[in-house]
């Protein structure tokens, strides 16, 4: 199980995960591990950069996916993250564009460590230790 599956499987519904990181860091990657944990088909989760907002369907929750990438922070207001943060876990690709922080919001920082390696680095959640 990845890391970030193992991150979904303590999530409950409302939670938010703020993801960080320069263009090619794994957000995007992270996401599919999101959704594996969440019981979503990991090949249906792809960058919603142009739709902006995209919702998979899940077995035990669903996940909706953001990408600020092409928003400014008064366009953020305008895509409705507070109608649906209750209904599933909200992650947010480039959260450094939210106009405020989300309190509450486990943040999920990705650097390229080199060698197709990358540094996570998790904050606001405390993960159960794995046998494996």
């Amino acid at each position: 199980m990845t890391l970030a599956a193992r991150l979904a499987a303590q999530l409950q519904p409302g939670a938010v995960v703020l993801l960080f990181g320069d263009l090619g860091a794994g957000k995007t990657a992270f996401v599919r591990g999101l959704a594996e944990g969440l019981g979503v088909a990991t090949e249906e989760v792809s960058s919603p950069t142009f739709t902006l907002v995209q919702e998979y369907r899940g077995r035990r929750l669903s996940l909706y996916h953001v990408d600020l990438y092409r928003v400014s922070g008064g366009e953020v207001d305008d895509l409705g993250l507070d109608a649906i943060t209750d209904e599933g876990v909200v992650a947010i690709e480039w959260a450094d564009r939210l106009p405020r922080p989300i309190p509450g919001a486990v943040e999920v920082r990705l650097e390229d460590a080199g060698d197709d390696k990358r540094q996570v680095t998790i904050l606001g959640v405390e993960l159960a230790h794995s046998t494996r």
